[in-house]
């Protein structure tokens, strides 16, 4: 695609073989060319761009550029002075096309799009260029180079702006129905949210049980509520509805479809079940690490992990010499992580053991102690204050536990003493990490749901986007996206019910404008694209008499992979055409050489 300056710089131009919808607000036509007006917006963000890039500077090289009508600067554009400020100017200049150059698309591109739709233009005629992260905070102490690149990355934008068609969204229904997989507390607090919205819901568990580990521990928090008691009252609000539909000792074994229309296949008792749904959440819980071989784990019995010492004070037993070593196969190579919860329950457990016997000895080994939160850290002191001790050790000295008949001795060195101490104990209690669980790696290819080098889920963004996976209509809660203790779980579980209850509740979604298409005249139907879809989002379909690849666009998320894998160029990407793609090469190529003589 070729384009050609119109003499006057400011009073706009005209591409060639640009043709189909909407042209937006200022745009005319002459004899098959479009004329374009590109406004051009630079953004201070504060200092976080101003104090590394000359921003007065870029934008007076915007004004240079071909195809720019009108190109200024707001100190926040996001802010509502500064979104007034371009809606103005678009009003004012009779632009067409915008270009931001600020800070990150993922947080602000929503907001630039919806002003450019106020304003009268389609808001995919808007392209945002990062000039923050990209340029002002990689390049902090080199203001100059910067600077220029700045100006490279605007003249890009505005190459790609300048051949950006209007696109338009669509809608689709929505199946009135969730699914919730895992029956831990966090799976059955989203489960029952759902149901009391009226919303009918399927809750699949692989063991019979209901509650997952909080069916083996006596009380949670600080505040010491009964465990058994709150999984029970949960239990008992989901049964007593009859939109909740509990699958027992099932699993979810196959997933079909996008957001708002799936098909899960139940694997139960009874053979499959297929369930038509609007939502899917994933709460499949977390287990406990078994420490084989550490401390003499499995080789003397007075050596156990915190839920079996939860067992034994659930049967009403109270060891009265205990010794407990935390971070056990944890903060170590192989498994990096703080599992966070283990050291508030080995301050839970030591309090609970001090107060059932007054004349108990209870001794807490630690590397550190991560009570986070201010009931956590009452709790630490609470634990402090009512006798029990504790000693530090660092991973190059750990602990050894060595046996003595029916009790055991663990000699470490306390670093804080700076000496060896030898402890006698009934009992040994090793804080574990928790771990994903076993078929993590099965329901993330189910969902087609990324998890990170641990196997935990991880969520599209934790802070703009919690509980949400980056398949869309695919939600996640509890200890399955990191191990978080029992009040988080049910916080979560509810977030995850509001979050997946918003389309199943406006019963439409609105199916994202830039995906792929497919050219049936150049497509040799090979498949390749087939293949290379990792949202299962293309088919092989007859197509008058012609075999040709169909992007599905309510499943396609617009990531081009398919573009890619095709070898006769008959598969393209809505917004980022190779035309487009091209200019902003030759734009940046241009700019290069300016800017080297």
């Amino acid at each position: 695609m070729r384009l050609r300056q119109r003499p006057h710089r400011h009073t706009g131009f005209r591409i060639s073989g640009v043709s189909g919808g909407r042209t937006g607000r200022g745009a005319r036509r002459w004899g098959g060319q479009m004329m374009v007006r590109i406004g051009v917006f630079i953004c201070h963000c504060g200092h976080n761009i101003a104090s590394v890039v000359d921003v007065e500077e870029v934008v007076e090289y915007a004004k240079t550029l071909p195809w720019v009508a009108h190109a200024g600067h707001n100190l926040y554009s996001c802010s509502e002075e500064g979104l007034g400020s371009i809606k103005r100017s678009i009003t004012e200049n009779k632009l067409d096309r915008v270009v931001v150059a600020a800070c990150t698309p993922r947080t602000h591109e929503p907001l630039f799009r919806r002003a450019c739709e106020q304003a009268g233009i389609n808001k995919y005629l808007f392209e945002f260029v990062n000039i923050r992260e990209h340029c002002s905070w990689i390049h902090a102490k080199e203001p100059k180079e910067a600077t220029e690149k700045a100006k490279k990355l605007v003249a890009m934008g505005v190459a790609k702006a300048a051949l950006l068609k209007p696109q338009t969204e669509s809608e689709a229904g929505v199946i009135p129905t969730a699914v919730v997989i895992g029956g831990g507390i966090s799976g059955l607090v989203a489960a029952a949210s759902l149901v009391e919205q009226g919303i009918e819901t399927h809750l699949v568990e692989q063991t019979g049980r209901l509650g997952g580990l909080l069916c083996d521990i006596t009380t949670i928090g600080p505040e010491g509520r009964d465990a058994r008691t709150l999984v029970k009252d949960v239990v008992q609000r989901l049964e007593a509805s009859p939109k909740a539909h509990i699958h027992r000792k099932a699993r979810v074994s196959d997933v079909k479809g996008f957001i708002g229309s799936f098909e899960v296949t139940i694997e139960g008792c009874d053979g499959p079940t297929k369930v038509p749904a609007g939502a899917i959440i994933v709460a499949t819980g977390t287990r406990e690490f078994v420490p084989t071989g550490e401390y003499g784990f499995g080789k003397h019995p007075q050596v156990i992990t915190q839920l079996e010492l939860e067992r034994k004070l659930a049967r009403g037993e109270k060891p009265k010499r205990v010794v407990f070593i935390t971070c056990v196969g944890s903060r170590q190579p192989g498994r990096e992580y703080c599992s966070r919860v283990c050291c508030n329950v080995t301050l839970k457990n030591a309090l609970a053991l001090s107060k059932a016997s007054p004349d108990s000895r209870i001794r807490i080994i630690h590397r550190d102690i991560m009570s986070s939160g201010s009931a956590a850290e009452k709790l630490y002191k609470e634990t402090s204050d009512s006798g029990v001790r504790f000693l530090r050790y660092g991973l190059e000295r750990p602990p050894e536990v060595v046996s003595d008949g029916d009790r055991v001795n663990v000699i470490v060195y306390d670093e804080t003493l700076d000496e060896v101490v030898s402890l006698d104990a009934d009992l040994v209690v090793l804080a574990v990490p928790m771990l994903p669980p076993d078929d993590s790696e099965v329901t993330g290819k189910l969902l087609k749901v990324p998890r990170d080098k641990f196997g935990f889920f991880l969520e599209a963004h934790v802070k703009l986007r919690p509980v949400e996976f980056s398949t869309d209509g695919v939600f996640i809660c509890g200890s399955a996206r990191w191990p978080v203790n029992a009040r988080e779980c049910i916080w979560q579980g509810m977030a995850a019910a509001a979050k997946a209850s918003i389309p199943i509740k406006e019963g439409k979604v609105v199916i994202q404008a830039i995906t792929a298409e497919v050219d049936p005249e150049k497509c040799a139907a090979c498949g390749n694209c087939v293949l290379a879809c990792p949202y299962e989002a293309i088919e092989i379909v007859d197509q008058d008499g012609n075999r040709a690849a169909k992007v599905n666009e309510a499943q396609c998320k617009g990531c081009g992979t398919c573009v890619a894998a095709c070898h006769n160029d008959a598969v393209s990407q809505k917004g980022f055409t190779s035309g487009q793609l091209g200019a902003m090469i030759d734009a940046l190529v241009k700019a290069s050489l300016e800017g080297s003589r």
